[in-house]
């Protein structure tokens, strides 16, 4: 997709969906909400938190709710964004301007806006992943102090790739074969895949 500067640019982009993508911005532009481009898409945003995003493709156009898992949705209109991978995300989808209704989508609008306000939001899960060090690598790091000194200094993701990658040989050979190849790379600070990053 070609990347866009400013949303008039973007409706120019999409003409067959333009006077549709009008529509929608006007009724978003009643509201409070402020208007930017964000990802090549017009993105509404308060107080900088992004709360709905008009879109077009091939064959549908619409507006996606950042946090449209919290809307009522009384009518039963919205979709998941994408099912099983979206949590919060909810799109209302359009596929001509006949089926815009100007007081509906103001309404699931405004619900989102103090939704937004009331803080209701679906954050972003950042926590460590616990680290399960195979007995392997474990025996590894108590006899050597260097070792255990390099491993512990490696961030929690390149930990849990290193004891993945043990643990998932199935024979005890490999898994000592993988030992041996690692150890050095640990020692170097150095994580499992970090040759194949940055190419």
């Amino acid at each position: 997709m070609k990347k866009v500067h400013s949303v008039e640019e973007y409706i120019e982009e999409n003409t067959h969906y333009s006077e549709a993508l009008e529509l929608l911005r006007s009724i978003i532009l009643s509201t409070e909400l402020e208007e930017t481009i964000k990802w090549s898409f017009p993105v509404y945003t308060l107080k900088n938190k992004n709360v709905v995003s008009i879109g077009a493709f091939k064959n549908h156009f619409g507006i996606w709710f950042f946090n449209g898992v919290f809307l009522k949705d009384k009518l039963q209109i919205l979709q998941n964004s994408q099912d099983g991978k979206t949590k919060a995300m909810r799109q209302m989808r359009f596929e001509s301007i006949d089926d815009i209704d100007k007081n509906v989508v103001l309404a699931y609008v405004n619900e989102a806006i103090e939704n937004q306000k009331l803080g209701k939001e679906i954050r972003p899960d950042r926590s460590k992943k616990e680290v399960v060090i195979p007995k392997e690598l474990n025996d590894a790091l108590k006899g050597n102090s260097d070792l255990r000194s390099a491993f512990t200094s490696l961030s929690n993701y390149k930990q849990r790739e290193y004891c993945e990658h043990i643990s998932t040989a199935k024979r005890e050979a490999t898994k000592q074969a993988r030992l041996e190849k690692i150890m050095p790379m640990i020692l170097n600070g150095i994580g499992l895949h970090d040759k194949y990053k940055n190419c």
